[in-house]
């Protein structure tokens, strides 16, 4: 493989569970071919601990660069026109997932710690051994719920009943991160504000979704852009399924503003707006989600966690 680097990810020791998983991952990335997936190279099933191999994506994780000591540490997702670019390419992703693959796909992890972004900042959805293929006669099927507290479409979380509108809530989380620059779920914070799809769904209610934006993206101007999409976010997290975009319309939506944000390169402003707003929301609770039969992540446990850069050289 002419000393190309990989990834490799393995299973952890007497996990049948993942061993599942990882056999689903292959079956489903079998069906796919597009830029913005990252791509499986080879596995190995047949081991007492079954291996997949990928292509190495350079930069990690959306959300390490997105939260990762404040975010600070990266200058490349400093702009809005990166985050843009970021979450047109991510839409871009799940709307061929769930349209345009020769099956229908739900991921059911989207979150950004499962968005790669390689040596250009190219965005690649990864860790497909939760996702399900989707009979061409059906368009929702019922399912043990799994997914990440925070980004958990809640009617799929009480129905069980997994439609594409599951992925569209929680690529709305994804957009939100974008805007803001805060994480999903924030323990650190007071209660009422550690769930940001509430918080921000909230501020958009209230015209008043600028008060949340990074101020590193807002200070570039062109609010009435970066509004927009913020409506779109709040479209995405519409708490009944059949009122949220598909992702095809999110995709076709994103392409547009970013088409518009290349050809009119943004100017920085003045900020003074933004720091007058310092007091944001009251009497918002974090979900106290029903008890029942769940297989949830941490939103910090990822992909990442179990992929190692490997090199491969010619055999001689």
């Amino acid at each position: 493989m002419n000393g190309r680097v990989v990834a490799i990810k393995k299973a952890r020791l007497l996990d049948r569970s993942q061993v599942t998983e990882f056999i689903n991952e292959v079956i489903v990335l079998s069906q796919i071919n597009h830029k913005n997936v990252v791509k499986l190279i080879g596995c190995c099933l047949e081991t007492e601990l079954p291996l997949l191999v990928y292509e190495f994506i350079t930069n990690g994780t959306l959300s390490k660069h997105l939260h990762d000591n404040g975010g600070q540490h990266s200058m490349s997702l400093s702009s809005w026109g990166a985050r843009l670019r970021v979450a047109a390419e991510t839409a871009r992703a799940l709307s061929y997932l769930h349209s345009d693959a020769a099956i229908p796909i739900f991921h059911r992890d989207v979150k950004s710690t499962n968005i790669l972004l390689d040596e250009n900042f190219t965005a690649k959805v990864s860790d497909f051994g939760a996702s399900r293929l989707m009979p061409s006669d059906k368009t929702q099927i019922s399912t043990l719920v799994r997914g990440t507290f925070g980004y958990l479409d809640p009617e799929y979380f009480h129905s069980s009943q997994l439609t594409e509108k599951s992925d569209v809530y929680s690529f709305g989380v994804v957009l939100a991160e974008l805007l803001t620059g805060m994480k999903a779920i924030s323990f650190d914070k007071p209660e009422m504000e550690r769930n940001l799809s509430m918080v921000f769904d909230l501020a958009v209610m209230e015209d008043r979704c600028l008060e949340m934006i990074d101020k590193r993206i807002i200070n570039e101007g062109n609010a009435e852009h970066i509004r927009e999409v913020a409506l779109l976010a709040s479209r995405c997290l519409n708490v009944r399924g059949v009122d949220r975009p598909s992702m095809k319309e999110v995709a076709l939506e994103l392409e547009g503003i970013l088409r518009l944000t290349e050809q009119h390169p943004w100017i920085h402003q003045d900020s003074t707006n933004f720091e007058e707003s310092e007091d944001l929301l009251r009497g918002i609770h974090v979900d106290n989600f029903d008890a029942g039969p769940i297989s949830m992540t941490s939103s910090e446990n990822t992909m990442k966690n179990q992929l190692v850069p490997f090199s491969v050289e010619d055999e001689r």
